[in-house]
């Protein structure tokens, strides 16, 4: 099967990311059905089970870049993708090819056309991640959770470590003690005996996680964490310490806080499953090639411009605070679009924080978008410019030419968007505008 085709097979089935975004049936059974078919490539699949609402995908390439500078052959499995969906599934860090991805799904579709029930567009994925897995006979793997946990297809695997990066509002309509109710579903992801890494520390809910047997149970601040961090020339130096011991004066291309934080909650990960503390250089080695598209991802010097897939309230604050600290720049131009279900209102309370100058906002290339005229009115009530553009290619270009050199132009608002304004970016970069020095 030709690339093109596969992409065309997997469009053949209901894609939950591209419409409602919502749990599919609270059950397992498709999934499960679909891989006992397969002969269960998952079982025997030394894993790092990763959720949360935050930091997933980043404590995700974290823990496989560690993995893999350890010595390890180490395969990948994340979502969503930013611009092209060969990105969810990885070998020691290099892309399944688009021949290999192909033949893949040719196998899947073998495998789908004999079951009862028609798994979703992310089941075959995750399936076919397992499948692949099993037939390069990777030595260790690293699965992100999709949405929640306890019903989320990954959950077939029973992974050496699980680990929860922290509990926001995102897929919750907030009502009740939707935290609670958010913390029982992502726990579902533990295994009984087995290590937890937990990187939210709220009190309230430990009961939550320690109901599920996880042994140890690992806890931010008190048995891991950052003990020091400092800016450095492209990100930041840190002092890391966990249960194995400290790794101090660690680099750290990456820019935030949070993304020590992270750093943190991955290194643990990965010791506890391999029962022992990695090298310094080891840690070393692989923090400091990480490259993650998406997170403060710099695209253009002059002026600069940033794309970042803050996508919940609790991303967009960390962005806010993060951005005018690393980038002091003289005015912030936003290039917004957004994906529902999500209440638009949220995200701009905080992305109010970053004091932009103007907001450039559009309708994102999806289904679920909010329309950009819904975002525009939402900016403008509460007191910033707005500018309503049709797409993310007009949207940037409109950014661009507002913007001087000492500007900052910030994409963001979902990782979905980011793709086009990607490809907007390269289009005008060789197009040779004088206006913009892309790095890409």
């Amino acid at each position: 099967m030709e690339f093109r085709d596969a992409l065309d097979f997997l469009d053949g089935y209901v894609n939950l990311e591209a419409t409602a975004g919502r749990i599919h049936g609270l059950s397992l059974d498709s999934i499960r059905g679909l891989v006992a078919s397969m002969g269960d490539p998952q079982i025997d699949l030394p894993s790092i089970h990763v959720t949360g609402t935050n930091g997933k995908g980043s404590v995700a390439a974290m823990a496989s870049a560690l993995l893999a500078s350890a010595g390890l052959r180490v395969g990948s499995y994340t979502s969503p993708h930013v611009d092209t969906i060969r990105e969810r599934l990885k070998i020691s860090g290099e892309l399944i090819t688009e021949e290999d991805f192909g033949d893949l799904i040719e196998d899947l579709a073998r495998y789908v056309g004999v079951l009862d029930e028609h798994p979703s567009y992310f089941e075959i994925l995750t399936a076919a991640a397992f499948l692949w897995f099993s037939n390069e006979a990777v030595d260790a793997a690293v699965v992100e959770v999709g949405l929640l946990g306890r019903f989320d297809a990954t959950n077939v695997i029973e992974s050496r470590v699980s680990v929860i990066t922290n509990i926001g509002m995102d897929h919750t309509d907030g009502v009740g003690d939707w935290r609670r109710a958010v913390a029982m579903e992502k726990a579902g992801i533990i295994v009984e005996g087995r290590p937890l890494v937990l990187g939210d520390t709220s009190v309230e809910l430990l009961d939550v996680f320690m109901a599920e047997g996880p042994d140890p149970l690992l806890v931010r601040g008190s048995d891991f964490g950052v003990s020091a961090s400092s800016p450095a020339v492209g990100g930041q130096m840190i002092d890391l310490f966990g249960p194995f011991g400290r790794h101090d004066e660690v680099y750290l291309p990456l820019h935030g806080f949070y993304q020590a934080d992270n750093a943190a909650i991955a290194l643990t990960a990965v010791e506890a499953m391999l029962d022992t503390q990695l090298d310094d250089e080891v840690v070393s080695e692989a923090f400091a090639g990480m490259l993650i598209p998406g997170r403060l991802e710099v695209i253009s010097s002059r002026p600069l411009v940033l794309l970042d897939g803050a996508h919940n309230p609790q991303a967009a604050r960390a962005l806010a605070e993060t951005a005018p600290e690393v980038f002091p720049v003289a005015r912030r131009i936003l290039v917004l679009g957004m994906l529902g279900p999500r209440q638009p209102g949220a995200v701009v309370d905080e992305l109010v924080g970053l004091d932009p100058d103007v907001v450039i906002v559009f309708t994102a290339p999806s289904p679920r978008a909010i329309p950009g005229a819904v975002l525009g009115s939402c900016c403008s009530e509460r007191g910033l410019e707005v500018e309503v553009a049709p797409d993310a290619a007009e949207a940037l270009r409109r950014a661009l030419a507002l913007a001087d050199d000492d500007d900052m132009v910030l994409v963001t608002g979902s990782f979905y968007v980011l793709a086009e304004a990607r490809a907007a970016a390269v289009d005008i970069g060789s197009s040779g505008d004088p206006d913009f020095d892309s790095e890409m």
